[in-house]
């Protein structure tokens, strides 16, 4: 999960980057970055932080140019090195720079054929290098000396081929123009939009519409699976479809989760899909315990306030704010360390005790996926007086590690991994807990845009739209992503980072 903006203007863009960056930070908070470019020159920021630590006015000022791209990062595994941070860059063919939010499932054996086959050096771990220099690599083989838009498209047709996983980009080609392109499956969002100043139309791609709005664009569509934008450094845009096959399989934890509630995906309102979440738990309940007693429905700030407020009304039972959260605390889903999640919990939220004393209390998150937070947050229920402490999640059972850039646990880690919703609301220490059912899920979108057929569930069921995903894969991905690892990969680039802060010290 990143966030990544690109834009064409007739006038500097650091600012209204900066801005789109600002709103999509949800998407991630480990690192940001920004490269712009003024004739054939490209300037660029990045670093570890959240994006108003990132670019200072001395930043800022040096960050000129009327073409741009920006990224926001949380990392996919569980590495927080600086070295990381996007967007990368290579300087042949012409100088590219390049941003992207999603995963290769395939980049370990993409980077070695890179390095074999196209005699190009991989710096980082990251996938994100790697799709940069198949794309440099497939755009060079066209040896063209002034590329065009058939040659982007020809070079994104071949990344197409050469790349599985799930990938939303944005790039910019040094005095030529940016491009932007989908996998041929849409599973991570990318939507356009254009605006007038001046009587000239500039653009912006995102991951979400909520980024055009803040800067005054207006939201054209979302780029279909397989398809690609280039805007031209005259202003000239052309769309064309790069994938031989496409099909259309959005994540539904963005839906769930990722998303901002404001902003629309796939023509549909996540906000609203968020109030037939509500809606859809609220008819289970009534088919499973018609006869309830609940008292009292309780949202667990911020994302689940939605399908909670819709619930309460569907069950006709009082909703109340019963937690107040701590705005200065990040995201704990995305936080790299399992110590620092379990801390960070009660400094993020603090229960009202009135709303709970002597209540029976049904608490609602959008998705459980260690356990961690939810049995604090129970216990927190229970401490400030409830009577029971009910438990509902607007999302399934997560049992399954993600693979397309989301940086979920190891299996073993998911809390749902080999439990039923009993174990689980035993391990929460909840009196009753209640999943959201899978098709129901499917139907808060396909409710709303019945041209969807097909989705990413994969944390759900373990089904990998792409066919690209086997036991070996899943395998390696489970030693990388448990906490163990990620407490080795934190340390390592704790000690880089400090070495390298020796040396600029030493040099300086």
């Amino acid at each position: 999960m990143c966030g990544i903006v690109g834009i064409f203007a007739r006038s500097n863009v650091n600012q209204t980057i900066f801005d789109a960056l600002t709103v999509l930070q949800h998407r991630g908070q480990d690192a940001a970055g920004m490269v712009t470019c003024e004739g054939d020159r490209f300037f660029m920021r990045k670093d570890n932080g959240l994006v108003n630590e990132v670019f200072r006015t001395r930043h800022m000022k040096r960050l000129m140019g009327n073409m741009g791209i920006g990224h926001v990062r949380y990392p996919t595994a569980g590495s927080s090195s600086s070295a990381e941070a996007q967007p990368f860059y290579v300087n042949s063919p012409y100088g590219i720079a390049l941003a992207h939010n999603g995963n290769l499932t395939n980049a370990e054996a993409l980077a070695d054929d890179i390095f074999r086959a196209d005699l190009r050096h991989i710096n980082t771990t990251s996938d994100s290098e790697v799709l940069l220099n198949v794309f440099a690599h497939e755009l060079q083989r066209l040896g063209k000396l002034t590329p065009t838009a058939v040659d982007m498209f020809k070079a994104v047709e071949e990344v197409h081929k050469r790349c599985q996983g799930g990938y939303a980009v944005v790039a910019m080609i040094t005095g030529y123009g940016v491009l932007a392109f989908r996998d041929p499956y849409g599973i991570r969002p990318l939507v356009y939009g254009k605006r007038v100043v001046d009587g000239k139309v500039e653009y912006m791609v995102a991951s979400e519409s909520v980024a055009l709005d803040t800067s005054g664009f207006e939201r054209v569509r979302d780029l279909v699976p397989g398809e690609a934008l280039y805007i031209d450094n005259e202003g000239q845009l052309f769309l064309q479809q790069c994938a031989t096959q496409q099909t259309l399989a959005p994540c539904l934890f963005e839906y769930v989760y990722l998303a901002r509630p404001d902003s629309i995906i796939e023509n549909i309102s996540v906000h609203s899909s968020r109030m037939l979440m509500g809606v859809k738990l609220a008819d289970k309940i009534k088919k499973e315990r018609p006869d309830h007693d609940i008292d009292v429905v309780i949202p667990i700030p911020d994302t689940s306030r939605t399908a909670a407020l819709e619930m309460a009304h569907a069950l006709g039972v009082t909703f109340r704010e019963g937690f107040i959260k701590n705005r200065y605390i990040g995201r704990t889903f995305i936080m790299p360390g399992q110590t620092l999640r379990k801390k960070s919990v009660r400094q993020k939220l603090n229960p009202i005790a009135s709303e709970f004393k002597d209540k029976v209390v049904m608490l609602v998150d959008d998705s459980i996926v260690r356990g961690t937070t939810s049995k604090q947050i129970v216990q927190m229920a229970r401490d400030a007086g409830a009577r029971k402490v009910y438990f509902a999640s607007a999302a399934p059972e997560v049992r399954f590690p993600n693979v397309y850039g989301i940086d979920m646990p190891s299996a073993t880690e998911l809390v749902a991994h080999g439990r039923s919703a009993e174990d689980v609301g035993n391990y929460i220490g909840c009196d009753w807990m209640l999943y959201q059912d899978l098709d129901d899920l499917k139907a808060c979108i396909t409710e709303l845009n019945s041209d969807i057929k097909e989705f990413d569930t994969c944390v759900f069921d373990g089904k990998y739209v792409t066919g690209s995903v086997n036991a070996e894969y899943l395998q390696k991905l489970e030693s990388k992503r448990n906490d163990d690892a990620k407490t080795m990969a934190d340390s390592d680039s704790d000690a880089e980072e400090d070495a390298s802060a020796d040396l600029h010290t030493r040099i300086n």
